[in-house]
């Protein structure tokens, strides 16, 4: 589905873009090596040089996808989606917010204007409503399932809780109801895309029913939108805990599928 010449390393996220969403005092424990050990259990993932470089790359992933969609209507990243980190915190494997330093990174290169995340993540995006709750300039949307985690969820501007179990059909009707209003009421001239595929009936920690076919489907109908609309898009992978990797995968290649077949 992909060429050689389709990829490209990102390289590392730059200081000065993480500090437009970060605390100091947070990107230098994790940059030092120095989160406590309530952090490293709150984050789920051993503190190291390794994860540093890791979240740096992938935040990079995440703003060049941007800087490419604006010039192709589509940019992908391999990684990303980490939309439970906070200003000063990390959780829940997400180190850096990549999708949060993007969107700062477009507004304050005055590249667009008004940024809409759709976060079809089965979880809560909470970690991006929090971040941008005071900015008028992103629109934080997200559709997750109700009775899960986080416990204590944040107010994006609009949140969508699902039934546990809630089917291919009525999923995508929820859907179809939602987006074209949001982006007649935001008008946005961009979209970040948190695309993760814990949303399957075979996922460990989602809760909810969809079929491969079904989480194909969401992927088609947010990404044609966006075409039809003129809209640049930038996607990032999110989560995926199914049992079988092959259906993590799976599931995950038909977003890029999905891409293709619509973008070229």
């Amino acid at each position: 589905m992909a060429d050689p010449e389709d990829f490209y390393d990102p390289g590392f996220a730059v200081e000065e873009d993480i500090l437009r969403v970060h605390s100091a005092e947070y990107w230098q424990r994790v940059r030092d090596l120095q989160l406590s050990a309530a952090e490293v259990r709150r984050l789920g993932l051993p503190q190291s040089p390794e994860l540093v470089r890791r979240s740096l790359s992938s935040v990079a992933g995440t703003v060049e996808s941007a800087r490419r969609a604006l010039r192709d209507g589509i940019g992908l990243s391999l990684a990303g989606g980490t939309h439970h980190a906070f200003r000063d915190r990390g959780e829940e494997f997400c180190v850096l917010n990549d999708i949060a330093v993007a969107a700062a990174h477009l507004l304050h290169h005055d590249l667009v204007r008004q940024v809409l995340v759709v976060d079809l993540d089965v979880h809560q995006g909470d970690g991006t409503a929090s971040i941008f709750r005071q900015e008028p300039r992103v629109f934080t949307f997200s559709m997750h399932a109700g009775a899960n985690y986080p416990l204590r969820k944040e107010q994006s501007d609009l949140d969508v809780p699902l039934e546990l179990a809630t089917d291919d059909a009525t999923y995508l009707q929820i859907l179809r109801d939602t987006l074209p209003r949001l982006l007649a009421q935001v008008r946005p001239d961009f979209i970040f895309y948190q695309a993760g595929v814990d949303v399957l009936a075979t996922d460990k920690l989602g809760k909810l029913a969809l079929t491969q076919t079904g989480c194909r489907q969401r992927d088609e109908y947010v990404l044609n939108l966006c075409r039809t609309a003129g809209l640049p898009v930038a996607v990032s992978m999110g989560g995926g805990y199914s049992e079988k990797l092959r259906d993590i995968v799976d599931a995950h290649c038909n977003t890029f599928r999905v891409a293709y077949e619509l973008f070229g």
